[in-house]
């Protein structure tokens, strides 16, 4: 029986190859399908890797193995059986599997998934935008309610260093999230938050400190680590004091100190989009931002305007 098929096989793979020598068309139509299939399975593979279906994917792959050395090793009723498990087996996994694909089905009918699926979704500044509406949602809520908290942007210069001292969550932003984080006595409260990538990449992270002499008393461990990070890296540090409520964000060493709500909207617009993606609306239009800067890294140089 396989020697049959083997010789069926042959036969129509050289018939094909034959055509695909007198005609271009068709060579160009066998690479796009080989694309398309190439991008369906990886995109199957890894919405699966998110279900338990990844669990089955790994079964079948061990079947279909043992089905073929038994075949090649001339294991006639272990081949027998297999063979025979792998034939009725589509039936009983449509009826195990139900729930999944009527899941899968419902999910592909919908626009969302269905352009999410095809990689045609939100652009990446507008992701950005989104998230950094959320997370200021959750700072003006911790401010209000004098909450102590520490919230670490990702630049060019990778954290992965800071991000492997906390809990790794890979969560998407959620201002829900990040105001739970840092309720006080709560086992994650005690550190900071690094986004990266558009996800809360970690909590409770370990953050150098800035241990500079000339630093003000008043200023607590939150704002000496934001400075600290700031410093060794082009990130950009948040910081909502417990005592007073108010908002600080480092850049490059500096610290500025009581930023009011539209301020620090500008600001990370200004370094987290802007900087990155460009905005043609904003060049040529410069606005001074509200805030006082209590320490810069360099005495000697001017302290640092922020412009949006």
């Amino acid at each position: 029986m396989f020697d049959e098929l083997n010789k069926q096989m042959s036969f129509s793979i050289t018939s094909y190859i034959t055509e695909l020598r007198n005609s271009p068309w068709e060579i160009f139509t066998l690479i796009l399908d080989i694309i398309v299939v190439i991008f369906l399975i990886y995109e199957f593979v890894k919405l699966s890797k998110k279900s338990r279906v990844w669990q089955l994917m790994k079964g079948i792959a061990f079947l279909i193995i043992i089905t073929f050395l038994s075949g090649a090793l001339k294991l006639r009723i272990l081949n027998f059986i297999l063979t025979s498990v792998m034939t009725y087996g589509v039936i009983a996994l449509l009826v195990i599997f139900q729930p999944e694909l009527r899941r899968a089905l419902e999910q592909l009918g919908s626009t969302n998934n269905f352009t999410k699926f095809f990689g045609i979704d939100k652009s990446l500044k507008d992701r950005t935008k989104e998230d950094i509406y959320k997370i200021i949602i959750a700072i003006e809520e911790l401010s209000k309610t004098k909450t102590g908290a520490l919230i670490v942007f990702e630049r060019d210069i990778r954290l992965q260093d800071i991000i492997d001292t906390g809990i790794i969550t890979d969560a998407e932003i959620s201002p829900q999230i990040l105001v739970n984080v840092f309720v006080p006595n709560t086992p994650l409260h005690d550190g900071a938050v690094v986004i990266s990538n558009n996800k809360i990449a970690s909590v409770a992270c370990i953050l150098p400190l800035a241990d500079d002499k000339d630093i003000a008393r008043e200023l607590g461990t939150r704002h000496r680590a934001a400075m600290g990070i700031s410093r060794e890296s082009d990130a950009i540090a948040v910081v909502v004091s417990e005592e007073t409520g108010k908002i600080s964000i480092a850049k490059d060493g500096t610290l500025i100190a009581d930023v009011k709500d539209d301020a620090l909207k500008h600001i990370l617009i200004k370094y987290l989009i802007n900087a990155r993606f460009g905005n043609e609306e904003e060049k040529g239009r410069i606005t001074k931002i509200k805030g006082k800067i209590v320490h810069n890294k360099n005495k000697n140089e001017e302290s640092e305007k922020v412009k949006s």
